[in-house]
């Protein structure tokens, strides 16, 4: 089932206000996770991956030793839709386990 584009803003406050940035080059979302050490980053794109997986969407990221960059977008959309407010939440809440 394809994905309604994000029309209330008002979820992104929080996203926004914990590390999130809206890309300025399309409607999509960004974060850079620094962790530790490269485990740790490595742990937490599992745990996301299986998130991911498990509600069929897929982060746009790079990893580089203890660092992640994620891009949220829903491709389907061209945008940003409640697919995209769901895993960021949590992935943030995964990054603090």
């Amino acid at each position: 089932m394809k994905a309604e584009p994000l029309t209330d803003r008002t979820a992104l406050a929080p996203l926004l206000a914990n590390g999130w940035a809206m890309d300025p080059a399309r409607d999509a979302m960004t974060k850079t996770f620094v962790f530790r050490n490269f485990i740790e980053a490595f742990g937490f794109m599992t745990r996301t991956a299986l998130w991911a997986e498990k509600w069929d969407h897929h982060p746009e990221w790079s990893n580089v030793y203890k660092t992640v960059t994620v891009t949220l977008i829903t491709h389907d959309t061209n945008g940003l839709t409640e697919r995209d407010i769901k895993l960021a939440t949590k992935m943030d809440s995964l990054a603090k386990a």
